[in-house]
């Protein structure tokens, strides 16, 4: 139940923080109108996530044959893997209006409540971020999701009464790169569910040729697979590295992003063959350096590289864990002898 505030932007964002930004390729709004033109519209466009892919295409399909909105949806996965893409593909497909938010944004239950009562019948509400709804904004959009309506309080105090408000049908997708946070009622709301993989170096490659195009950069495939190599499994990321790999071969090259000019620039802006960017290296380097390959606690880390916690958990620590470079234990994180050996160190005799 909710009463309305009138004072609050249901919209308002938060920018991300610098730190972030570095490594998921998070935007600044000089960019984002570049990004928008990167971004596919249609199934049809979206390279990778086949098995998403083709379930969404079926129940797109079928949603549309009855005239229906889509059932609630929820995008989980490490950031930038296309999660706000697929949002936007989806409402594209079903003929419908998109309406953007995030979790940090909607502090009250009135910016919700007036979101929802903003929404026509069939449009998209995308919610990023959604496990950082706290538990007061949930339990209105309970009865939104399953009943597809809203419980108002009128009045304060023994006068206080609640009234229910009919809302049209609409479809909500949430996006999250924390499963595990969110609350079991909430995810039980939500009819279907995909989690995004990493993506293969091939799609990136494919993905990176297809923005050049866009970007009316000359780039061949061997440039375009060097690219792909170092950019995490992550489209954004791959995308992000286009540009600056495209701004480093206007200057020092001919303009065309050929393997040498891609290697270059690269190493220039100091992404190494694995994707590790400069931060990366610095956790690796405490790890098997400072403290000699000993387990080793995420405020600890925290502390001897300069980071918060949180952004090493949520942006460095997944892809780390991944290329094999550090594994966690009940005593901490430890780096394996796959770090030793990328960075030239001499494990201890105990490693």
């Amino acid at each position: 139940m909710w009463q309305a505030d009138p004072l609050r932007d249901p919209f308002e964002s938060h920018a991300p923080s610098e730190a972030k930004r570095a490594v998921t390729g998070e935007l600044t709004p000089d960019d984002l109108e570049v990004d928008r033109t990167l971004r596919p519209q249609l199934l049809s466009q979206y390279v990778g996530q086949e098995r998403v892919r083709e379930n969404l295409r079926v129940l797109i399909e079928a949603a549309r044959s009855r005239n229906e909105p889509l059932d609630h949806v929820l995008f989980s996965g490490p950031p930038g893997l296309g999660k706000t893409t697929l949002a936007a593909v989806l409402a594209n497909e079903m003929g419908a209006k998109l309406h953007t938010t995030s979790g940090p944004a909607i502090e009250r239950t009135g910016d919700l409540a007036a979101i929802l009562t903003n929404l026509e019948a069939g449009d998209v509400l995308f919610i990023d971020e959604i496990h950082r709804l706290n538990r007061s904004i949930e339990e209105v959009l309970y009865p939104a999701m399953e009943d597809f309506a809203l419980d108002i309080v009128i009045g304060k105090g023994p006068a206080a009464r609640s009234i229910r408000l009919d809302l049209p049908r609409f479809t909500l997708v949430g996006a999250t790169t924390r499963t595990a946070l969110l609350t079991g009622p909430l995810r039980d709301r939500f009819g279907i569910s995909f989690r995004l993989d990493y993506y293969t170096v091939d799609e990136l490659a494919a993905i990176v040729e297809r923005s050049a195009s866009i970007l009316d950069v000359q780039i061949d495939a061997q440039g375009a697979a060097e690219i792909a190599s170092r950019s995490r499994g992550t489209p954004r990321l791959a995308n992000r590295l286009l540009k600056r790999v495209r701004d480093y071969a206007q200057v020092r090259a001919d303009g065309e992003i050929t393997w040498e000019v891609a290697a270059e620039a690269l190493g220039f802006f100091e992404i190494d063959e694995l994707g590790l960017d400069w931060m990366d290296v610095r956790i690796l380097r405490a790890l098997t350096t400072t403290f000699r390959g000993r387990p080793v606690g995420l405020s600890t880390i925290a502390s001897a590289v300069g980071e918060d916690t949180s952004t090493i958990e949520d942006v460095y620590e997944p892809y780390l864990l991944q290329r094999g470079l550090i594994v966690r234990t009940p005593q901490g994180r430890k780096a394996t002898a796959a770090a030793f050996e990328h960075l030239g160190i001499t494990p201890p005799p105990d490693k």
